[in-house]
């Protein structure tokens, strides 16, 4: 399998989800401006979407979406690491997974644009608003986003929250995520995925 990603993009949470499957997989980089992989490629030829994560599969099949490449990932390659389908708590998964798609993710993504005054400000205010949901949801003292097991929805978790910095948006007021994200990054799959898109030693 080849991972299609941009550093530090969502595509992080496919690349950290790859790792803690044990699957072996390469990487490619693309550039998502510039519609180039890193060998000078035309990546809306890999995928016309031109975004990442992109998972080209062995049989030459191409997979888009990160909460779809991560779910057939752990099913595939560590089967039994995720609640069985048609379970609640695979719908438990899927549920959070599709929030921080959909609500966290995309809240993030305006001030990549460029937003100042009090646009910025409206769009911290939405931002914080879906962050505290996060945070209260970590009130009962469980380890990982879902209870007591790592899952995607941590990957991704980790990921969008790390934007914060990138966009100087404080989450001090947020310990719980702080701390949730600290034990995220503890992990050796997270570490290697980090190095290996060069945003850590």
């Amino acid at each position: 399998m080849k991972l299609y990603y941009s550093p530090g993009a969502c595509s992080l949470a496919s690349h950290i989800t790859l790792r803690e499957a044990g699957v072996d997989f390469t990487l490619d980089r693309a550039d998502i401006r510039a519609k180039k992989t890193e060998t000078g490629a035309d990546f809306t030829a890999v995928s016309a979407r031109g975004a990442v994560p992109v998972l080209a599969l062995d049989g030459g099949e191409v997979l888009t979406e990160g909460v779809a490449i991560m779910q057939y990932v752990m099913d595939r390659a560590a089967p039994g690491r995720l609640p069985a389908a048609g379970t609640l708590a695979r719908a438990r998964l899927q549920e959070a997974l599709n929030f921080l798609a959909t609500e966290v993710h995309k809240t993030y993504s305006p001030f990549f644009r460029g937003i100042e005054g009090e646009a910025r400000a409206a769009q911290v205010a939405l931002l914080e608003s879906r962050l505290q949901l996060i945070e209260d949801s970590l009130a009962d003292g469980r380890e990982w986003m879902l209870g007591a097991e790592f899952t995607p929805a941590d990957a991704y978790a980790f990921t969008v929250t790390n934007w914060s910095g990138f966009i100087k948006h404080d989450l001090s007021r947020f310990p719980r995520i702080e701390a949730l994200r600290a034990r995220i990054a503890a992990r050796p799959s997270v570490q290697a995925a980090l190095k290996a898109e060069g945003l850590a030693k």
